[in-house]
């Protein structure tokens, strides 16, 4: 927009340059012509005068001597004048007939044209100094709005990004249509996280005063009789505990209280043992050297089986996990994810069962947010040949990349169990 409008500055300037040089070139022709029309009239009369007063030669010219256009005039009006522009030099012809003869006078025009093209030169460079001047004045002085409005832009990447406390910080300079747009920019920001924060208590608080009675729950479960209906009331409410669980890791994920604790891991065995314990199965397979990654296990335990978990539960077999260096990836054969996960990520309480909606739930939202704990990455694609879906956890290479040790003990995580 900045050299946009610099641009139609520039055009609006040399437009009207031109349209002023134009206008002054054409009355000062004008009048250069009136006034050389006058001085030859004048001339022709003084000299007609002069020759009557006191008996000079008056100025006679044969029709061989004028010009075929100050012929025509004479012929029609008894008189005339003519500019002629040369050769030799420009003049200004007077021509009178009377009696049957020819008078006739010429005056140098070459001071007159001299002038009227030292104006047009003069027109030419100023107006050139004035757009040499007023282009780069414009740039300056569209600059600081062009920086202005780039930064609304940043920051409002940065909050599609979920950067939630990002801001213009723009809400007391100026006062014009930017600082109206950064101004609506912070308050939408600002609507947007107190909503989030809402809802992150809101789950938080559910989470924990559903925690008790469940307990409760679960207790008195496992004191009724054996039998059919017993196994079906266990099942339920060990779903309903395990919903519960997720609800509180992710609201410890929100609330930023989850601390890596990394160490060094064999990630060929591990990976095994998580897929073992998940109760699902899966082929690990390892491209180049037995790779190893300095990370939090329970933590890549916890990712690697929610990913495994969505594979069989959303998808289809077989399930292949292959190890690349310090990557992972978890391919199925299903159908693959849904757009709206690859193009916004998964999102919670949402699934991939048509009758729960569409999208994925709290597994995938979990993976995610323990692989930022741990300084991985998370992406989500589908294969190209056959569609099934890929997610790809790229581990931190060195303890470097890793993020900095929690010092101390950390606090019981919510989540004793592995569930996907």
């Amino acid at each position: 927009m900045r050299w946009k409008t610099v641009f139609l500055v520039a055009v609006a300037c040399s437009s009207m340059a031109f349209t002023i040089g134009l206008l002054v070139h054409d009355s000062t022709l004008d009048r250069s012509m009136n006034d050389g029309a006058a001085k030859a009239r004048g001339s022709l009369d003084r000299a007609l005068h002069d020759a009557r007063t006191t008996g000079q030669e008056p100025p006679l010219a044969t029709p061989g001597e004028l010009p075929d256009a100050l012929l025509r005039q004479l012929d029609q009006h008894g008189e005339g004048t003519l500019y002629e522009n040369g050769p030799p030099a420009p003049v200004y012809w007077a021509a009178l007939k009377e009696g049957g003869k020819l008078y006739a006078v010429e005056v140098d025009m070459t001071t007159d044209l001299l002038t009227r093209q030292a104006l047009d030169r003069h027109l030419w460079k100023y107006s050139l100094l004035t757009l040499a001047v007023v282009v780069p004045v414009t740039a300056l002085a569209t600059a600081l709005p062009a920086r202005r409005l780039r930064r609304v832009a940043r920051t409002a990447r940065s909050i599609t990004a979920g950067d939630l406390n990002a801001r213009t910080g723009m809400g007391g300079s100026g006062g014009d249509e930017i600082t109206e747009i950064a101004a609506t920019v912070d308050s939408m920001a600002d609507s947007l996280q107190r909503r989030i924060a809402d809802e992150q208590r809101f789950t938080a608080d559910v989470a924990h005063e559903l925690r008790t009675p469940l307990m409760g729950l679960l207790t008195s479960a496992g004191l009724l009789p054996e039998g059919e209906v017993t196994d079906l009331v266990r099942d339920r409410v060990q779903v309903l505990r395990d919903l519960v669980e997720d609800l509180l890791e992710i609201s410890r994920l929100d609330g930023g209280a989850e601390q890596p604790l990394p160490r060094l891991v064999d990630l060929v065995e591990f990976v095994e043992e998580s897929v073992a314990r998940t109760g699902f199965t899966a082929r690990v397979t390892t491209r180049g050297t037995p790779p190893a990654a300095w990370t939090d296990p329970r933590r890549l335990d916890r990712i690697v089986a929610n990913l495994v978990a969505n594979a069989h539960r959303h998808g289809a077999g077989p399930v292949e996990i292959t190890l690349s260096g310090t990557t992972i990836t978890v391919r199925d054969r299903g159908p693959g994810f849904p757009e709206d996960l690859l193009a916004h990520g998964p999102r919670r309480f949402r699934t991939g069962a048509a009758e729960r909606g569409r999208g994925h739930g709290l597994g995938l939202t979990i993976a995610r947010g323990q692989a930022q704990v741990i300084g991985a990455e998370l992406d989500f694609t589908n294969h190209p040949e056959d569609g099934g879906a890929v997610a790809v956890l790229r581990l931190p290479e060195t303890a470097q990349d890793a993020p900095e040790d929690h010092q101390g003990p950390e606090g019981p995580d919510p989540v004793a169990a592995v569930q996907a």
